[in-house]
């Protein structure tokens, strides 16, 4: 992927960090920087920041999980009910329960639907 200024910015900011902490020196420094400044790939910044810890330039950092993209483990392992199920369905069991207890005149056993569904949610978390 090809880098932007900001990220270059980021990379430079990484590296005096590293000569702030005595990981390298001004010579070292230059020459890395030099390196930056004339990178045009993600993949050229790598080689100059194998050898130092954190912290690292946000272009080398791995990519966040993509929102709503599920990622598959196995072919036929089951997968968990969705967020929207799982943060919904005691209040819905509760509403459930509210009408079953006018329906069925007064039986108060209803009102443990939502106790119920509870459990069963938090055991399959």
């Amino acid at each position: 992927m090809r880098l932007s200024d900001a990220e270059r910015q980021d990379a430079l900011d990484a590296l005096e960090e590293h000569v702030r902490t005595g990981r390298l020196d001004l010579d070292e420094f230059g020459s890395r920087s030099a390196r930056v400044s004339a990178a045009r790939l993600a993949s050229d910044l790598e080689p100059l920041f194998t050898d130092l810890p954190s912290p690292r330039p946000s272009a080398l950092l791995p990519l966040p999980p993509m929102p709503g993209v599920a990622q598959a483990s196995a072919k036929n392992e089951a997968q968990p009910p969705s967020k929207w199920l799982a943060a919904s369905a005691v209040p819905i069991a509760a509403v459930v329960a509210i009408a079953l207890f006018f329906f069925t005149r007064g039986t108060f056993l209803v009102f443990l639907l939502p106790l119920a569904v509870a459990l069963i949610m938090s055991r399959r978390r």
